[in-house]
C-alpha cells in the first residue's frame, strides 16, 4: 500500500547529506532534464498527470506551459522566475517541513528542473521564518549544490545558468497564498493580488513566475527518470502518482505516510495503528482546517481529488486532522477560527469583519449563551464570505464552521441544553444539578 519515493531514505543517518543523496542516485535527473529541450521536459510533466500538492490540484505541466516564451511587443525578453512556496502553514500540515529537513536535496534537484523547462535564470525557495532549522538545511543544501557545480553557472556543462535563493518569510499564513508571498518576496507586506493578471504573465517583479509547491518539485526528479507509465502506475486515473499524507491527532502512531493518491482514511488508519484505545472516529479533516469536515461514513472515500470532492470536501494538502469522541465540535471549530480572524490580512472587508464575528458567535455557542436562530446568522456570515474575498482565506475560515452545522447541529445545540460545553465535566455538572429547575446558560467551558 506505501509508496515511498520521496521519503524512502528519511530514515537514513545521512539523508540530507550530498553524499548520501548522491549515493542513491542524487542528481542523475537533472544531468538528463538538461541534455532535454525545455519544452520536451513540459511536456513529460504534463503528461505524468503530476498535480500540485500544495492544495489546489492543479496539474503542474500545464501551469508551467502556461509562461509566455516569446518576445515582449517592444522585442524584449522578460526573466522569467521559479518560486517554491513552502511557507507551510495550515494547521494539521506537516509534510513540506519534514521533506525538507530529510531530503533536502531532492527539492533543488526538482528545483533545477523546473526552472530549466521554464527558461527561469533565477529560482526563490521560500520558507516560513519560524522553522529555522529548516532554513538551515535548505541552505546548507543549495550551499552545497553551487560547490559541486550543481547550481550557479554553467551546470554539468550545459551552458545553463541557474541562481537558487533560500528566502525566509517572517511567519504570516496568508504567505502561503501565492501572490501574497510574491508581495513578501519583493519587500512588501503579504496581502493577495487582484486576478488577472495572473503570476505566469506579471507575476515576481511583473515577469512571468511559476509558483509551484515543494512536494510538487521535489517529486518532478522521480518523474524524469521513471517516466510517465511508471508514475500512471500509480494513484488513480485522474489522480496519478504517489504523495505524502499526514496524519495527526487521535490516533496511536501520527506522521507521514507516503501512499498512491486514492487511498482511504480506513487504510491509514489501519497503518498508524488506529485511534486511541477504547474510542471512536468522530470527524476529520481531509486537507486541513481550511476544508469542510468529514465524518466516520466516510472512512472509505478515495483520497483523491475526485473523491474527495465527491463527498463535499477538498483534498487540500492532505493533512488528516483525526478527532474521536471526546472532542467538542464547537470548540474545535472556534479555535480554528480563532486562528483565522487572526491571520486575515485585512485586505478585504467580508473576511476581516466576517471572522470577527464568527468568533464571537462561536465564543457565545461554546458558553451556552447563544440562541436556535444564531445558527442561522453562522451560515448566513459564512454565506456572505465565501467567493467574496480576494483569497481563499475567507472560504477556508467558513469550511468547518457550515460543515460542523451540516453533520452536528444537535450538538451545537447541546450548548444550549447543558448551559456549557456538554464535553466538559464542570457544565455537564452544573446541568446535571439543574435538572429539575432552570437551566443555566452562564457556565462557560474553561479556555
Amino acid at each position: 500500500m506505501l509508496t515511498p519515493v520521496l521519503s524512502a531514505n528519511w530514515g537514513d543517518a545521512d539523508s540530507f547529506t550530498m553524499s548520501g543523496y548522491e549515493r542513491r542516485g542524487g542528481y542523475a535527473a537533472a544531468r538528463t532534464a538538461l541534455q532535454l529541450q525545455p519544452d520536451a521536459l513540459i511536456s513529460l510533466v504534463k503528461d505524468s498527470g503530476l498535480r500540485g500538492r500544495g492544495g489546489a490540484g492543479f496539474p503542474t505541466g500545464l501551469k508551467w506551459s502556461f509562461i509566455p516564451q516569446g518576445p515582449e511587443k517592444d522585442g524584449t525578453h522578460k526573466p522569467h522566475y521559479l518560486v517554491i512556496n513552502a511557507d507551510e502553514s495550515e494547521p494539521g500540515t506537516c509534510k513540506d517541513i519534514p521533506l525538507m529537513m530529510a531530503n533536502p536535496h531532492v527539492l533543488v534537484e526538482g528545483v533545477i528542473i523546473a526552472a530549466f523547462a521554464i527558461r527561469a535564470s533565477h529560482a526563490f525557495i521560500y520558507i516560513r521564518g519560524e522553522v529555522l532549522h529548516v532554513i538551515r538545511r535548505m541552505q546548507k543544501a543549495v550551499q552545497d549544490a553551487y560547490a559541486k557545480g550543481y547550481a550557479g553557472k554553467n551546470i554539468f556543462g550545459s551552458g545553463y545558468d541557474l541562481e537558487i535563493v533560500v528566502h525566509a518569510g517572517a511567519g504570516a499564513y496568508i504567505c502561503g497564498e501565492e501572490t501574497a508571498l510574491l508581495d513578501s518576496l519583493e519587500g512588501r507586506r503579504g496581502q493577495p493580488r487582484l486576478r488577472p493578471p495572473f503570476p505566469a504573465v506579471a507575476g515576481l517583479y511583473g515577469c512571468p513566475t511559476v509558483i509551484n509547491n515543494v512536494e510538487s518539485i521535489a517529486s518532478v526528479p522521480s518523474i524524469v527518470l521513471g517516466g510517465t507509465t511508471w508514475f500512471g502506475s500509480m494513484g488513480t486515473e485522474k489522480s496519478k502518482g504517489f504523495t505524502l499524507y499526514s496524519l495527526s491527532g487521535h490516533v496511536k502512531n501520527p506522521g507521514q505516510f507516503e501512499a498512491p493518491l486514492g487511498v482511504t482514511l480506513r487504510q491509514l488508519l489501519d497503518l498508524s495503528g488506529g485511534l486511541r484505545e477504547g474510542r471512536t472516529l468522530k470527524f476529520w479533516t481531509p486537507g486541513g482546517s481550511s476544508t469542510p469536515l468529514l465524518t466516520d461514513a466516510h472512512l472509505d472515500v478515495p483520497l483523491d481529488y475526485e473523491g474527495v470532492a465527491g463527498a463535499g470536501s477538498m483534498l487540500g494538502t492532505k493533512a488528516l486532522q483525526i478527532f474521536d469522541d471526546t472532542t467538542c465540535v464547537v470548540r474545535a471549530v472556534l479555535r480554528w477560527t480563532e486562528f483565522y480572524a487572526h491571520e486575515s490580512c485585512g485586505k478585504c472587508t467580508p473576511c476581516r469583519e466576517g471572522t470577527y464575528w464568527l468568533v464571537r458567535l462561536l465564543k457565545r455557542w461554546e458558553a451556552g449563551q447563544g440562541s436556535p436562530e444564531e445558527i442561522d446568522q453562522l451560515l448566513d456570515i459564512s454565506d456572505n464570505i465565501l467567493g467574496r474575498s480576494f483569497c481563499a482565506l475567507g472560504d477556508g475560515a467558513t469550511s468547518p464552521i457550515t460543515s460542523s452545522i451540516e453533520y452536528f447541529r444537535d450538538e451545537y445545540l447541546a450548548h444550549l441544553t447543558h448551559g456549557g460545553c456538554p464535553f466538559d465535566p464542570v457544565a455537564s455538572t452544573l446541568f446535571a444539578s439543574a435538572a429539575s429547575g432552570p437551566i443555566s446558560t452562564g457556565a462557560g467551558a474553561p479556555a
